[in-house]
């Protein structure tokens, strides 16, 4: 049986409310480095879903409808892998400016030094 919102929000209410002193971990095992490298990161994430309306070209919608159904699937995986992929070419771009900025600095700390 599903719980209602307001029921799981006790639930969780009274757990918070317990000390971590009065918990009692003894049957649950450390968890290792080897654990710990093991691990998976963003399994169960599920990010929301907004609805939005696009326009996109005529051609582009045929593309992503001609293996049937999923193409809204297809063009938010196209979507996210270009955004994720300019995160790391901007991450790499701040990295390799803040590189030169360093050197920079140091050049001129040296020249005023010499």
């Amino acid at each position: 049986m599903k719980l209602s919102r307001e029921e799981s929000q006790r639930q969780l209410d009274r757990s918070a409310a317990i000390p971590n002193e009065a918990i009692d971990t003894s049957h649950v095992p450390e968890l290792t480095e080897e654990d710990f490298r093991r691990g998976l990161r963003g399994v169960f994430y599920r990010p929301v879903k907004k609805p939005v309306t696009m326009r996109l070209d005529a051609d582009v919608i045929e593309w992503l409808k001609q293996d049937g159904p999923g193409y809204q699937t297809k063009a938010n995986s196209l979507l996210r892998k270009a955004m994720l992929q300019s995160f790391a070419t901007r991450a790499a771009a701040k990295s390799s400016e803040e590189r030169q900025k360093t050197a920079e600095t140091k050049i001129k700390r040296h020249k005023r030094a010499t």
